[in-house]
């Protein structure tokens, strides 16, 4: 009962107008986002955040939320209808999705798209509500001690789990720790990696680096590999939108199957949409009595992989809303967000915000329902943007970036910052270093930093209390599992091959 009195009290949240208004605002952004290729959600939320301290706190975080989920949903627009994935998401989508397009049956399989979303998304929000409660009950539990393990686990998931080396994903935790600590000592006040520049006294921006890393750098990226592509490869009407009987039979079970892993991946971090919506379409591919329809235009080629990413990018607030971790690098701007608005993420958030976090979930069924109106009539419009040539939209992005840094302080410093940023992360990516664990090891810093020194000052200094603490050193066991099978060849040349195949 308890639960159905706090959905009663979120939807009495999100229905205000303004919270209706900032839902569908991050819904429109998002599709928007997913629809054109260049401009990632992580890159969009970044630049966002500035906007967000003018914004009640709920209404700030419904937004951004409705961008991570949103944008979902537009990647497989592109993907289905030019083969142009404008998430890293889609790119599994456009597989098939694309060849049924070319078979003329484009409507059915943006419907099955759009139908599997909406059913995951739904779903994932249930398992929100359902989880909140008692992971909040289990998280009262811990101590600095088992805070600090936990988030040592969250990191080196973020390792398991990044591309590429395992070293470079190291690096670049440790190099977010670093920044993390750039400003004033937390107990003692005084000044460390700040250089005498004033500017820095009081830390690095989180909104700054964010933005730097990974919007500027994403465009310099695009600008880079001559991202200017044919504007004219969509001039067919999209009919027949409904998909036939077959279609929904052949498609519910993989929607099904799309949800529940997605669910799953969602919630652990370091996962989250991309690994997801390769697992799905890797599942459906072994269980098909035919795999060779797989790449020709399946239909559970398009739902199972657009199920499980709509399901992990919801299911992926619930580590931050019950424990304060964020399990991926969209999350971690969402920390980002609450701090900005002076709320501190963790167990206490349900207790002490309930307007926030049941608005919140109430809002994601809101802006799934919203989703679908605004994706499926809408399908002519977000592809005629396909063709706004970049030269015209990457200058105004830049600019309105700029305004947004400058706004959070009125600190010129901090545009050039994040434009010095930009350069850092364009390096790091064309490196072959990938900037998301960096963004987790800036956020879980001084968290990290706060819970080891609490758990010392407990113990008087006795380092054994992460190994003492039950809780605490079965998470660090974990971790060090982890690590040690991250390190393992076998299962590096698998990562390997994963992410080949999702680049390919």
């Amino acid at each position: 009962m308890e639960l159905f009195a706090n959905l009663a009290h979120g939807f009495a949240v999100a229905f205000s107008p303004i919270n209706l208004l900032m839902c569908l605002i991050g819904a429109l952004v998002g599709t928007l986002v997913g629809v054109l290729p260049g401009i990632g959600t992580i890159a969009t939320v970044a630049m966002l955040l500035p906007i967000t301290f003018g914004l009640p706190p709920v209404g700030a975080l419904i937004m951004l939320a409705g961008i991570y989920y949103g944008a979902q949903y537009g990647g497989s627009t592109t993907s289905i209808l030019v083969n142009i994935p404008g998430e890293a998401t889609s790119v599994v989508t456009a597989l098939d999705g694309h060849q049924m397009a070319k078979q003329g049956r484009a409507g059915p399989a943006l419907a099955i798209a759009a139908i599997g979303s909406f059913f995951a998304g739904c779903v994932a929000t249930v398992l929100i509500a359902v989880l909140g409660a008692p992971l909040t009950k289990l998280a009262l539990a811990f101590g600095p001690a088992e805070y600090f393990s936990l988030m040592v686990l969250g990191l080196i998931f973020a390792v398991v789990l990044a591309k590429g080396s395992v070293l470079k994903a190291i690096a670049m935790i440790v190099f977010g720790l670093l920044l993390s600590m750039v400003g004033s000592d937390i107990e003692t006040g005084a000044s460390r990696m700040a250089f005498n520049i004033p500017e820095l006294a009081d830390g690095l921006g989180f909104a700054t680096v964010a933005m730097g890393v990974f919007g500027f750098a994403e465009i310099i990226r695009n600008l880079d590999h001559g991202a200017e592509m044919d504007r004219n490869l969509v001039q067919q009407k999209i009919t027949g939108l409904m998909p036939t009987r077959k279609d929904l039979v052949d498609s519910t079970p993989a929607i099904l199957r799309g949800t529940v892993l997605g669910s799953i991946l969602g919630i652990l971090p370091g996962g989250g949409a991309v690994i997801a919506s390769f697992a799905a379409y890797t599942l459906e591919k072994k269980l098909a009595k035919d795999p060779s329809r797989f790449g020709r235009g399946a239909i559970e080629g398009v739902a199972s992989p657009e199920s499980a990413n709509n399901a992990a990018a919801q299911t992926s607030f619930i580590p931050l809303l019950t424990l304060g971790i964020p399990p991926n690098a969209v999350m971690a701007l969402m920390v980002g967000a609450m701090t900005i608005h002076g709320i501190v993420p963790g167990p206490q958030v349900m207790q002490k915000q309930p307007d926030l976090v049941w608005g919140m979930i109430a809002s994601m069924w809101i802006g799934n329902l919203m989703l679908i109106i605004i994706n499926l009539p809408l399908v002519g419009i977000w592809v005629r943007l396909l063709r706004v040539p970049y030269r015209l939209m990457f200058p105004s992005i830049v600019v309105f970036c700029a305004i947004g840094i400058y706004s959070v302080n009125n600190a010129p410093v901090d545009v050039v910052l994040a434009g010095a940023f930009g350069l850092v992360g364009y390096w790091l990516i064309k490196h072959d270093f990938e900037p998301a664990p960096l963004l987790l090891g800036m956020v879980l810093g001084p968290l990290m930093e706060e819970n080891l020194r609490r758990a010392l000052l407990i113990s008087r200094g006795d380092w054994s209390v992460f190994l003492s603490r039950p809780l605490s050193a079965v998470l660090l066991a974990i971790a060090a599992g982890l690590l040690v099978l991250a390190v393992l060849p076998t299962l590096r040349a698998k990562r390997d091959e994963v992410f080949v195949e999702s680049e390919g």
